[in-house]
């Protein structure tokens, strides 16, 4: 399909610095963040000094190597407020994670850290190819999740009309969309594929809606998946990356004339990639850890935060910041199957290739005495429900083949129809099911 073209090549004169004036800047900037996380943080001058390092040790960029990690635990032991580096009454906005495996890991901002925010969501959707006027379907939960509220004030910046439907009621998502009309959606890619097929269980082809831009993050999803759900949609769709320990949405995105990886916005957010068992820093092209350090945050600054996600630094294209490739997987997502490390965008992207299985698919790993058991589900497309025991057969030994052959495990295949894996209603797949004793 044709790749909507932008009517400019970024609206910010830092996108296209050179490589001298954009260290220069970052490393003002990353001065001045060890600083105020230094002698505003208890956790950092703590952790700084224990490493026997001092925010003045910063002569050049390469010597943030130097300076301790942060990881999500080291938020949780300072819950909830401990990591603010700014007093109480300076904080405008707050934030947290779900706190599904711990105490939630919490966020703050000042009313400028909350101005950046919008500013790089805004310039990341004018990358994405939304433009002033547009009307933006913004599907991500609202409330303590950043998605929405990041979204949706991004896109007010860039002076876009918002519908603020959140996540669920899927049926209303799709009659919202043909009554607005709306150019752009926002939304996690695993959802949006509910959103078409609701679309197609009512009869409408989703590539008559209104819809020509969707910017989709909040997850992993692979290549395959795009072309889906471009195809099946009729719209550009493009990655945009972020993480509420960082700021939230728009810390990275892909630009539409070029989807080749997002762009990270390192005028804000100065990354490396580590080896994910030493911490060592590892050459730019090279797969390890993403780690970012925060360049302008006030409320909460974040001094080489270990994100877990895996993925690898590429050099610029049509910005003139390094891109991330797409993230292959989180370092405390990966699966060990008798000795084999797996991830889940491995098998969607075989499952995917096989032209009659839908998006939606879950994996189940369980263990028989002291071997571990992989159960891959899968479903039909709609239109082949039709299939018989045979047909599916056929199609699990696809998957099982490529599976055993490209990740080298074993496991057991089960196709049912279209629908009956489990979705979840308001944002993140559910890929995963690991019964196995903890």
């Amino acid at each position: 399909m044709p790749v909507q073209q932008p009517t400019k090549a970024g609206r910010d004169p830092i996108e296209h610095a050179s490589l001298d004036e954009l260290q220069n800047l970052q490393l003002e900037r990353l001065k001045w963040s060890l600083k105020h996380a230094y002698d505003n943080v208890p956790h950092y001058h703590k952790a700084f000094d224990a490493a026997g390092v001092h925010p003045d040790d910063l002569k050049t960029l390469s010597d943030l190597s130097r300076f301790p990690m942060t990881t999500k635990q080291d938020l949780r032991e300072n819950y909830p407020f401990d990591m603010f580096a700014v007093p109480r009454d300076q904080i405008a906005r707050i934030h947290a994670s779900s706190g599904t495996t711990g105490r939630p890991t919490v966020v703050g901002y000042t009313l400028k850290d909350i101005d950046n925010w919008a500013d790089l969501v805004a310039r990341s959707m004018w990358a994405g190819g939304a433009r002033p006027g547009d009307i933006v379907h913004v599907a991500y939960g609202y409330g303590l999740f950043t998605g929405g509220l990041g979204a949706h004030y991004g896109a007010e910046r860039l002076g876009c009309a918002v519908v603020p439907m959140s996540g669920g009621q899927t049926e209303k998502q799709v009659q919202l969309i043909h009554d607005f009309g709306p150019r752009v959606i926002m939304v996690t890619p695993s959802y949006f594929c509910n959103i078409i097929e609701e679309m197609e269980r009512q009869g409408m082809d989703p590539r008559e809606s209104t819809l020509r831009i969707g910017i989709f993050g909040a997850e992993p999803w692979t290549g395959r998946m795009r072309e889906d759900i471009e195809k099946r949609a009729g719209m550009d769709a493009v990655d945009i990356y972020g993480l509420s320990e960082v700021m939230g949405p728009g810390v990275a995105m892909e630009c539409v004339e070029a989807k080749d990886g997002p762009v990270i916005w390192e005028d804000h957010f100065y990354p490396e990639i580590i080896d994910p068992v030493t911490g060592e820093p590892v050459p730019d092209g090279q797969e390890g850890e993403l780690v970012f350090t925060s360049l302008t945050r006030e409320a909460m600054p974040v001094v080489r935060y270990r994100t877990r996600d895996l993925t690898r630094l590429l050099p610029p294209t049509a910005r003139s910041m390094r891109r991330m490739d797409k993230i292959t997987g989180r370092s405390d997502d990966m699966l060990i199957i008798r000795g084999v490390n797996l991830f889940p965008t491995q098998v969607e992207e075989i499952v995917l290739n096989v032209g009659e299985l839908g998006a939606q698919y879950q994996l189940i790993v369980t263990r028989d005495g002291n071997m571990d058991q992989l159960e891959i589900v899968a479903e039909v497309r709609p239109e082949f429900d039709y299939l018989g025991s045979a047909d599916r057969e056929a199609l699990a030994g696809k998957v099982k083949h490529a599976v055993k052959n490209r990740i080298g495990v074993s496991s057991q295949v089960t196709i049912c129809n279209s629908g009956q894996v489990e979705r979840t209603l308001t944002g993140k797949a559910r890929r995963v099911i690991d019964k196995r004793p903890k």
